[in-house]
């Protein structure tokens, strides 16, 4: 199983969408700084998740909601709630 991520901020409320197999693994990378693009906004706290089949599943999903602001609204709002 593979999962789409939704992880925010705590210091500027901004989003990060990733992609991975383990997210509990993932998340605690991400606070722990391993992760270039979010380390300067930790600590990040994760909002949800959606499950795929398989990582080119996932990995397209991802792709996706990164090009399209619609559908990333969309997943936001799908997940906050």
């Amino acid at each position: 199983m593979f999962y789409v991520y939704l992880l925010k901020s705590e210091v500027d409320g901004k989003y990060y969408i990733g992609q991975t197999d383990n997210v509990s693994a993932r998340l605690a990378r991400h606070n722990q700084g391993f992760v270039p693009a979010t380390r300067a906004r930790r600590p990040l706290a994760l909002i949800g998740y959606e499950t795929h089949p398989s990582r080119n599943e996932a990995r397209f999903r991802e792709y996706e909601l990164k090009k399209s602001a619609s559908k990333r609204k969309e997943f936001y709002r799908k997940l906050e709630k």
